[in-house]
């Protein structure tokens, strides 16, 4: 038996307050001793106690394991191993040790609805039809066309990054079969419908639990089963070659048996924390059977709908301006839908995957403004009910990449997968090898997932001490004028020091992480307000989303200030008002207590 088996068992609900600190691994830090460019495991172990001073009680790491890397480490070629630039094994257990000589714990990210196409596993399926790996991922024979006779895809499934232009399926030209990868064409999708594929996930996940890791991030687990026959896509963007194929890959027919098998295999006997990616899903009653605590599946979720209300549909990089009022309303959805369900949220505005959140739903157009809004966001997201997620660099202000940078200063491969079919789309429309693009860079630059992999700001020397060598990925100049860590370690005022405030009355005010949510004045397109209350305890947020003062009438039944504390704000004390009116300075946030029994 192994101390994680042995471990004396949490309290039920115990990863509820805790406060999750994403980390990019190939942006956050690197190693003292290289200078290759890219962080590394070591750079990590340097900075824990940074992250302890600002109230982190878990750390999740993106993917570290052996990886091609064309996707950023979500294309997994050996679970076992750690890639060489990011470290070794033992770079690993030393980070571990340290964090949990912090009172820290350490979650790992889990890929396990596809492989990488190098993965060995991978390697002898498409070697053979015969070879005992064949249905261990997802094989289809052609479809041939009446008409022409030309092979055509088994359906019509689009690309998760193709846009409508590239097909989920790629042909295999060895065993004259296609195989089905919902992502890029080196990522093959799993066939969880085989027990082996299952038990060797289960394997994979002992494998880290045993070594000391605390738990999981799931990504993408809401695609491991496919509705059976995988029918076509009905068409939803006409003109499209291919339709997104999310009813039929997300929340299939079998994913819950097979979450409360890894329940039973795993995750129950090691006590850990679970949390599982479910994209593609705008109903609380779907995402609420995942966390649901009589469903013995997982703990919580990750949501998309926030994130999705500035996109366009078919088209995910074309930017919709901010609207707060369907803004409010989907956090009220969450907030309220989850709990009624019997569900448990995650309370995220960035991570990997999305833009700033600064630039995105505050105002990044000057650093005042920027500051405020960075501050106003903190206010909120330590205020709402789930688990809280932070993600590297929001605690000081990082925001968008700038406005000049261009196409090839955006490496991921969904940025590049996009720009390359609007490209291809245009060159067919215009005749011209090289049409106009600048609509769509202007786009791409305020919503590309590259918005998030800058390296982390640290300090004033090269490179914002990230690197000493050349960074894998262009640094944000703006470390320059302030946004890095130790400039903002020096000023009592900065972003970073009302983060580690905010999350220091986030875990001193259980009414902010349990208490029940009620939204007030839904309409306001500047306020978002809401109430909170647990046990006795109620309390006031008040967030102002406007450039400019707003005046707020606080609700009748609420009353007036005059009994209330002022718990935290954003601006500090001051411009105090009696009665039922309150004056918002530009992205405040407030949040008032009171002992009231409900």
């Amino acid at each position: 038996m192994t101390a994680a088996m042995t471990t004396t068992r949490k309290p039920t609900g115990w990863f509820k307050p805790l406060v999750v600190y994403q980390i990019y691994p190939s942006s956050f830090a690197e190693s003292p001793s290289t200078s290759t460019g890219t962080g590394t495991l070591a750079g990590v172990t340097t900075k824990l106690d940074y992250l302890k001073e600002l109230g982190v009680d878990v750390v999740w790491l993106s993917p570290i394991m052996m990886s091609p890397m064309f996707d950023m480490g979500y294309d997994i070629s050996d679970y076992r191993e750690i890639r060489p630039e990011f470290g070794t094994m033992r770079d690993w257990e030393v980070l571990l040790d340290g964090l949990h000589s912090r009172g820290m714990k350490l979650m790992m990210d889990l890929v396990v609805n596809h492989t990488s196409s190098h993965h060995p596993w991978f390697l002898e399926s498409r070697s053979s039809k015969t070879n005992p790996k064949r249905d261990w991922y997802i094989w289809r024979q052609p479809v041939v066309d009446p008409v022409t006779g030309e092979r055509r895809e088994p359906n019509n499934w689009s690309s998760v990054f193709g846009n409508g232009g590239e097909s989920a399926w790629e042909w295999d030209e060895t065993t004259g079969e296609y195989y089905l990868r919902l992502f890029v064409k080196e990522q093959p999708d799993l066939n969880w419908e085989n027990p082996e594929v299952r038990e060797a996930v289960y394997d994979i996940m002992k494998f880290w639990l045993e070594k000391g890791c605390d738990g999981f991030r799931m990504d993408v687990i809401n695609l491991i089963s496919k509705t059976p026959g995988l029918p076509s896509a009905k068409i939803t963007q006409p003109g499209a070659k291919y339709q997104p194929s999310f009813e039929f890959t997300a929340n299939g027919p079998r994913v819950h048996e097979y979450l409360k098998e890894m329940n039973r295999e795993v995750i129950e006997k090691y006590d850990c924390m679970t949390v599982g990616e479910c994209p593609f899903t705008h109903d609380v009653g779907v995402l609420g059977e995942y966390s649901r605590t009589t469903n013995k599946e997982l703990q919580h979720v990750f949501t998309f709908e926030l994130h999705d209300l500035d996109g366009t549909s078919g088209e995910p990089m074309k930017l919709q301006p901010f609207s707060l009022v369907p803004f409010k309303a989907v956090i009220n959805k969450y907030q309220v839908g989850l709990d009624n369900v019997g569900g448990w949220n995650s309370v995220y505005l960035g991570n990997h995957d999305q833009a700033r959140a600064v630039s995105r739903f505050a105002n990044d157009t000057t650093p005042e403004l920027r500051a405020k809004g960075s501050k106003m966001l903190a206010t909120m997201q330590m205020s709402l009910c789930g688990t809280v997620y932070v993600y590297e660099g929001d605690e000081i202000g990082m925001k968008n990449v700038p406005s000049h940078w261009g196409i090839d200063d955006l490496p991921d491969v969904a940025t590049q997968q996009y720009w390359n079919t609007v490209l291809r789309d245009r060159q067919s429309q215009t005749g011209l090898p090289n049409p106009d693009m600048s609509d769509v860079l202007v786009d791409v630059l305020r919503k590309a997932r590259d918005n998030a992999r800058t390296p982390m700001q640290w300090d004033l020397t090269p490179n914002a001490g990230f690197t000493t060598g050349t960074p894998w990925m262009r640094v944000n100049e703006d470390y320059k004028e302030g946004w890095n860590v130790e400039s903002q370690e020096k000023d009592p005022r900065s972003v970073l020091n009302y983060w580690r405030k905010m999350i220091s009355v986030r875990k001193a005010n259980p009414v902010l992480v349990h208490g029940k949510f009620i939204l007030l004045d839904a309409t306001s397109p500047t306020i978002f307000a809401y109430l909170r209350h647990w046990e006795g305890v109620k309390a006031l947020v008040i967030l102002s989303f406007s450039a400019e003062p707003i005046e707020w009438a606080i609700p009748d039944e609420i009353g007036g200030l005059e009994e209330k504390k002022l718990l935290i704000g954003s601006y500090g004390a001051g411009e105090e008002m009696g009665g039922k009116m309150v004056t918002m300075r530009a992205y405040e946030g407030r949040v008032y207590v009171w002992h009231k029994q409900c």
